[in-house]
């Protein structure tokens, strides 16, 4: 009897810490919905959709930009100069994220800002990313506003 007792109360307690503690919380992964603030020198661009934030990663939600290297409208390194956009974005400023989960990479995806700026619209805006409309349906109008005005990789020629 005391043995049953063990098993049955060992199984009780895996069941009570699988509910509470899932296995992305175990793996240190960005949580679902919470808030990241990062100092202005703790902010690092990796490339035109992503950012380091001291030792978190963070890809700027509803965004995506080209990867570097890529070419588009006769410009060599589009995602570089997506990358150089960001980086003037978030230069000297302390940034505010609100996380809305993780990617497959286990990236926080988060929409930012800095100094009063939102970053993810402004790369939209700008022409340096593209919406994912099916993430942040209102960021489609800023992108369909850039292509008509040429920004960004929309441009016909390298600026």
């Amino acid at each position: 009897m005391g043995r049953a007792f063990a098993i049955l109360a060992s199984g009780g307690l895996l069941l009570v810490l699988t509910a509470i503690l899932r296995p992305g919380d175990l793996l240190g992964s960005a949580p679902r919905t919470a808030d990241w603030h990062s100092g202005a020198r703790d902010v690092r661009v990796v490339d035109g959709e992503t950012l380091h934030l001291g030792d978190r990663v963070l890809r700027l939600y509803g965004v995506d930009a080209p990867a570097r290297g890529e070419a588009c409208a006769g410009m060599a390194d589009c995602g570089g100069m997506a990358a150089a956009e960001l980086a003037i974005l978030v230069r000297d400023r302390a940034l505010e994220c609100q996380i809305h989960g993780r990617d497959s990479f286990g990236r926080g995806l988060g929409i930012c800002r800095a100094g009063g700026i939102e970053v993810n619209a402004s790369m939209v805006a700008s022409g340096w990313a593209r919406a994912e409309a099916s993430a942040v349906p209102s960021l489609s109008t800023l992108e369909a506003t850039a292509r008509i005005a040429k920004r960004g990789m929309w441009a016909e020629t390298a600026r």
